[in-house]
């Protein structure tokens, strides 16, 4: 097989016979113009060029430059007036809710990204001629355009939720969004059907059984891996503000409008009567007059960030909540939409944070929230278990890992 080492134990580590190197590979990235799909590939593909192989991505090229190391190599994949498109209909996407929602985001997004993402990723799978194609769950093209060319392909899995078959209660749904990957299929040419979200040669989810659930009934490619947090530090920071004081990070991801807003004035009122310090990250002039004690930053180096909280508010948005929890650091978790729901879950039934209404709750409700995964040491206890289970799984060196054996 290709790629495949033969080793002889009694040999291995014996004077004067070197232990064999894995073989240089090149691995190549499908993401879609979404930074939170794109962020755990920039850790598993630093991991794979520090171990030699050659690494490159296709997608937006906009989106994709500022989130990649300087020097990385990009294969456009979907031209500025199309992601001009995406962008709208997102903005519409974001207004709906419950089945329409899930009804727009296959017909108006992941379709149709599929469809014009197919010409650029041939032409890079062409150029490039990766050993490995690594596709986002949402990127239809790329596992399409591999079984084309007979080239192994995983899943890149940024979020758990998919995991826990959030459509069971709803089979004729779960079926239509089935159908829609099968039509995709179909109009690329491939009969022999499969589900393009789940590999059938490696799919890598970027957290554990300790906030997913029990993971035992999955098959041997499903690779439970934690998150991978590496990537550039991006924006910054003035440190020189943290006092101290226990320090509390906002973020509700890339959202934004009213309802965004609504929620920041209440956090506001939530913290300013505590003595902690809160991050918000949010647009400029979400807050005309915060509290002394709120720094409102529209990017932060949320990594490095993290490791100077002592809780977060979230949306559920899964990479802030795997990287808190990485950190150990309880959540309250107010999600709005989509997966936020069911990640939402997790956290609770793993004892790592408490949940509250994003469009409802009340400065006091979640004045109690906060100051209850603070004071207590039952949510951080749970949080640090998680970060145990993270730890353990080995994020981006366990994906590399696997990604040399499927080459």
């Amino acid at each position: 097989m290709k790629g495949r080492r033969v080793q002889v134990p009694s040999l291995l580590g014996a004077p004067g016979i070197p232990r064999a190197e894995t073989p240089k590979r090149r691995f190549l990235f499908a993401v879609p113009p979404l930074a939170g799909h794109i962020n755990p590939t920039v850790a598993v593909g630093a991991e794979l060029v520090r171990r030699g192989h050659t690494v490159a991505w296709t997608g937006h090229r906009a989106t994709l430059e500022p989130l990649l190391r300087a020097g990385a190599r990009i294969f456009s994949a979907e031209d500025d007036a199309f992601a001009a498109r995406l962008a709208a209909a997102r903005a519409e996407w974001l207004r709906l809710r419950g089945p329409a929602a899930l009804r727009f985001l296959w017909e108006e997004f992941i379709v149709p990204l599929g469809h014009a993402m197919m010409p650029g990723v041939e032409t890079a799978l062409d150029r490039f001629r990766p050993d490995v194609v690594v596709s986002d769950q949402i990127v239809l093209a790329a596992p399409v355009a591999a079984r084309h060319r007979e080239i192994p392909w995983a899943t890149s899995a940024t979020t758990s939720a998919e995991f826990t078959r959030p459509l069971a209660g709803m089979p004729l749904v779960e079926r239509w969004v089935r159908d829609q990957i099968g039509g995709f299929q179909l109009d690329h040419g491939i009969d022999d059907l499969l589900d393009l979200r789940f590999s059938d040669h490696l799919v890598l989810i970027f957290s554990t059984g300790a906030l997913v659930g029990d993971t035992s009934f999955f098959p041997g490619h499903f690779a439970f891996v934690g998150p991978a947090l590496d990537r550039p530090a991006g924006a910054a920071f003035p440190w020189e503000w943290l006092d101290g004081r226990p320090a509390v990070l906002l973020s509700l991801g890339t959202l934004n409008g009213p309802a965004g807003e609504r929620f920041y004035r209440v956090a506001a009122d939530a913290v300013r009567d505590l003595d902690v310090q809160a991050v918000f990250v949010a647009p400029p002039g979400t807050l005309d007059d915060p509290p002394p004690n709120v720094l409102v930053r529209e990017y932060v180096p949320q990594l490095r960030l993290l490791q100077r909280m002592s809780a977060v508010i979230c949306h559920g948005g899964h990479n802030t909540v795997c990287e808190s929890l990485a950190q150990g650091l309880p959540l309250v978790v107010a999600p709005i939409r989509d997966d936020q729901p069911v990640i939402a879950r997790q956290v609770e039934a793993a004892g790592a944070g408490v949940q509250v209404r994003f469009g409802r709750v009340r400065a006091a409700e979640l004045r109690d929230a906060l100051t209850t995964v603070l004071t207590g040491t039952a949510h951080r206890a749970a949080a640090e278990a998680v970060r145990d289970s993270f730890a353990a799984a080995g994020g981006a060196a366990e994906a590399a890992d696997r990604l040399e054996k499927l080459a």
